[in-house]
């Protein structure tokens, strides 16, 4: 993962304006973002239906040094492996809920072989051992701090107990990502459970574009 400091901040593109979406990106970065988290559904594994491979290679096209981490809310991650590497992108995570035990650890390889760094999701209700057991094989863990598939819920305190279990047995080299309802006010509980790599949608996105860098400074810590 291309990625400079610790603890990053992940702008979240579900939130961005879509009729503008390089400059929306790209003036995120400029207010302090690390990388851009693009949020793809399926529609069957969650509710909702977002982007895809296109929206990955139009950002890579604009914005050619950023790091794109992809996180797939789908039913069959392995068939969007390829396109999402042919489309740019840098991080693929998917899910132990659709992807566990050693077929997780097979799709990790193939997502490496395709030259992206694998990472695995756990939902709030999804028990946390299978991930646990899966982890060393992934250079990213995600963990949703809402129920996936729309912008601005509310966050859910108790996954952080997911993120304390996850902290205590990583390797230093890996990332503790968490994806969700993070805001200026719940950010240092997050950051103190050991997360390192924070999204943020409708935080920083919803907010006007002036006041866009202080909040991802507050984000930060």
């Amino acid at each position: 993962m291309r990625l400079a400091r610790r603890p990053a901040i992940a702008p979240s593109i579900l939130s961005a304006d879509f009729g503008h979406m390089a400059a929306d990106c790209r003036a995120v970065l400029d207010a302090g973002g690390d990388l851009l988290h693009v949020d793809v559904m399926d529609g069957h594994f969650v509710p909702n239906l977002t982007m895809g491979p296109d929206m990955c290679k139009g950002l890579r096209a604009a914005l050619p040094d950023v790091c794109l981490d992809v996180h797939l809310m789908v039913e069959d991650p392995a068939k969007f492996v390829l396109p999402f590497a042919k489309a740019g992108a840098d991080v693929f995570t998917f899910h132990i809920e659709r992807v566990r035990d050693e077929a997780a650890r097979d799709l990790a390889k193939a997502i490496r072989d395709a030259g992206m760094s694998p990472g695995i999701a756990v939902n709030p209700p999804g028990d946390v051992s299978p991930l646990l057991d899966v982890m060393d094989a992934f250079d990213l863990m995600l963990v949703m701090s809402v129920n996936p598939g729309y912008s601005g819920q509310a966050f859910i305190p108790g996954v952080l107990d997911k993120c304390r279990a996850i902290n205590a047995r990583r390797r230093p080299e890996q990332w503790l990502e968490i994806d969700g309802g993070v805001n200026t006010h719940n950010a240092p509980d997050v950051r103190g459970a050991g997360v390192d790599l924070i999204v943020a949608a409708s935080a920083i996105f919803g907010v006007p574009a002036s006041q866009r860098s202080q909040v991802i400074r507050t984000l930060r810590g």
